[in-house]
């Protein structure tokens, strides 16, 4: 799977679980049993693909997936010892967001008042027409838009204190657990590079730039081009010590369910001011942290989604995402 956006390829036929000229394992092992000649030339053993002959056996996946379905369910809420959580034990939370470097250079963003003139369209039409969106023209977005696209996805809200803000979107006793970092390819005013969104100063910071990055990010993205395309991608890191210092073992629950209310919210704002996104959860993890010179162990990134201003309409055959066998070859 290329991400989480829609697919557009065929359904399968009635009966059709594996893509042409693939062999199940439980198949596999039906032939070898029955088998008792060689090849079809020299009654040598029966050819095999490596890969496939790595892969897990199918009743060794499927243990595999019932063990990891235990992040779908609550269960977990009565297996942690509650006493030994950091705010149990009385130690201070880690920091709610990221120090800005002295010297750094950073962009003052539209506030609120401003987004009247960049948000006209009602919900019930941004609800209908969202849509995970590919192909983006080449219209550049304006400051405002960028402005109002991060307010609505992590912007401050409420603040209390040093350790909660909220925001307009949930997040699992207000941790928050994200930082923002943006790919700005097309953007009015501002020049190509990274940045770092600062929900609190609602300012931009910017981190570096080189050249190369959409090309870059394509590749850290398994080679789906449009990553890079858009007029600029949003990648969501996390800081997981934020989250478990409240919620221990049980917060690697509750983020992803955090983040996906972040990107539901860009949908809908990008939807509102006439552009579109498409989230992303096929990266490599390794190549996509080092770009964004992320540590990948006490951050890292989590998810991902380019935006830009309506384009062509995209085919509706050919699903432009990739599979996970081919994310694992590459």
């Amino acid at each position: 799977m290329g991400g989480c956006g829609e697919g557009t390829a065929s359904p399968p036929s009635r009966g059709e679980t594996l893509s042409p000229g693939i062999v199940s394992n439980r198949e596999r092992k039906r032939q070898q049993k029955n088998y008792t000649g060689g090849n079809d030339a020299t009654g040598g053993p029966l050819p095999h693909d490596d890969e496939e002959s790595e892969r897990p056996d199918g009743d060794g996946m499927d243990d595999l997936i019932r063990s990891h379905r235990r992040w779908l369910k609550d269960s977990i809420r009565k297996e942690v010892d509650w006493s030994a959580t950091g705010q149990s034990r009385g130690l201070p939370p880690p920091p709610a967001w990221k120090p800005v470097p002295p010297n750094a250079r950073t962009v003052a963003l539209p506030g609120p008042d401003r987004f009247d003139t960049v948000c006209t369209a009602g919900l019930l039409r941004v609800l209908r027409s969202r849509r995970s969106i590919r192909r983006y023209a080449d219209t550049p977005l304006s400051l405002e838009e960028l402005a109002f696209l991060l307010w609505a996805t992590q912007g401050v809200t409420e603040r209390h204190g040093d350790e909660a803000t909220f925001r307009p979107v949930p997040s699992a006793g207000a941790r928050h657990a994200f930082e923002t970092y943006l790919y700005c390819r097309r953007v009015k005013t501002l020049e190509e590079g990274i940045y770092r969104y600062l929900p609190l100063e609602h300012r931009l910071l910017f981190e570096f730039t080189e050249r190369g990055l959409a090309a870059r990010l394509s590749e850290a993205c398994f080679g789906q081009r449009f990553v890079g395309q858009g007029a600029v991608t949003f990648f969501w890191s996390v800081i997981p010590s934020r989250m478990e210092w409240r919620y221990g073992p049980a917060a690697h629950r509750v983020l992803p369910m955090d983040v996906g209310h972040v990107c539901q919210n860009l949908y809908l704002s990008a939807e509102a001011i006439g552009a579109g996104a498409c989230a992303v959860a096929a990266y490599d993890q390794e190549a996509l942290d080092a770009l964004l010179r992320l540590d990948g162990e006490e951050e890292f990134v989590l998810y991902l989604a380019p935006v830009g201003k309506h384009g062509a309409p995209a085919r509706l055959e050919g699903s432009p995402g990739i599979s996970p066998l081919r994310a694992k070859r590459q």
